[in-house]
């Protein structure tokens, strides 16, 4: 499923128009980021949990030359499936 497809799903369910979907699913998606950049957890029942990781510096190796490189600490993103979830995929 795209984004597109999304959108013209809840336009559908909804009965809004697609632009007005489009401004929905846009606000979702921008106030996960939004959580996510200020390092807060996103819980969605049901449905799973965003929450963001660090990762620490480490030293990796350029596949094509081999030479070493150094890869500083980050924050990545992580999406945990909720219960609800996985026993409706697994299914």
């Amino acid at each position: 499923m795209t984004k597109a497809d999304l959108i013209e799903e809840v336009s559908v369910v909804s009965q809004l128009s697609k632009k007005s979907s489009a401004v929905v699913v846009n606000t979702f998606f921008e106030s996960v980021v939004a959580s996510l950049c200020r390092q807060e957890k996103v819980e969605l029942r049901g449905f799973g949990s965003f929450k963001h990781r660090q990762r620490r510096a480490r030293v990796g190796r350029n596949p094509r030359t081999g030479a070493r490189v150094e890869v500083p600490a980050k924050v990545v993103p992580y999406f945990k499936p909720g219960k609800d979830l996985r026993q409706l995929v697994n299914q």
